[in-house]
């Protein structure tokens, strides 16, 4: 399967206020005046305000990288975001030591090539943590043969032609994916949820062709 990122950045800009004050005439004009500079520092205060707001509203989703799993990121060399974002997704999967176990499972199903391909996609990439959770049987089993059940679940994870941010794939609400079946993504909390089961861990890591969402828990197709 694919790695990573669509991520841009939020910008909140900061104005500072000016406070201006007006010392002239007897104490009634003095009183007045200091009236006055009141009304207009708090008129100036609602309107600087407003960007904030706005920029506070839109979220962590349209945040370059977000979730507790970006922790676990190399912060230098090849899998580290700035890294992976010079390779393409499955090299870039490969230089991160989170995403070993989907590493393998990407070579023994022979999808290095059309991952490493000039895309774009959108990749749910399951971190090490969410294959640990399948039975070690299972695994072996799938493992074993690549072409049948591993190929059509990790196909699963990857949607074709499109590079899209968390925040996108929230809005879109549902997406269909190489394997031919769709899945549904939802806002949850501060990340989003990928078929009410699986949790974006790091979001908007960018590879050179591919936007990649590591996930905690394996996607199974419907069927």
């Amino acid at each position: 399967m694919p790695t990573f990122r669509i991520g841009r950045a939020a910008l909140i800009g900061l104005t500072a206020l000016s406070l201006v004050a007006a010392a002239c005439g007897d104490d009634g004009d003095s009183e007045a005046a200091a009236t006055e500079s009141d009304g207009d520092t708090s008129s100036e205060s609602t309107s600087t305000m407003a960007p904030d707001t706005e920029a506070d509203a839109s979220g962590m989703l349209t945040e370059e990288n977000f979730g507790d799993g970006c922790a676990a990121v190399p912060s230098d060399g090849d899998g580290s975001f700035e890294g992976m974002a010079m390779d393409p997704a499955a090299t870039a999967a490969s230089n991160n030591p989170e995403l070993s176990t989907l590493t393998a499972a990407v070579t023994a199903a022979d999808l290095v090539d059309t991952l490493n391909g000039p895309g774009p996609f959108t990749i749910f990439a399951p971190s090490n943590d969410a294959f640990a959770k399948i039975p070690a049987a299972t695994m072996d089993a799938l493992l074993a043969d690549p072409g049948g059940d591993l190929t059509t679940i990790l196909t699963y994870h990857v949607i074709a032609g499109q590079q899209l941010d968390a925040q996108q794939l929230a809005d879109a609400g549902t997406e269909a994916t190489v394997n031919g079946a769709e899945v549904e993504i939802a806002e949850a909390g501060d990340t989003i949820e990928v078929n009410g089961a699986s949790a974006v861990v790091c979001g908007n890591v960018a590879t050179a062709n591919a936007t990649v969402h590591i996930i905690d828990t394996v996607l199974m197709p419907p069927g």
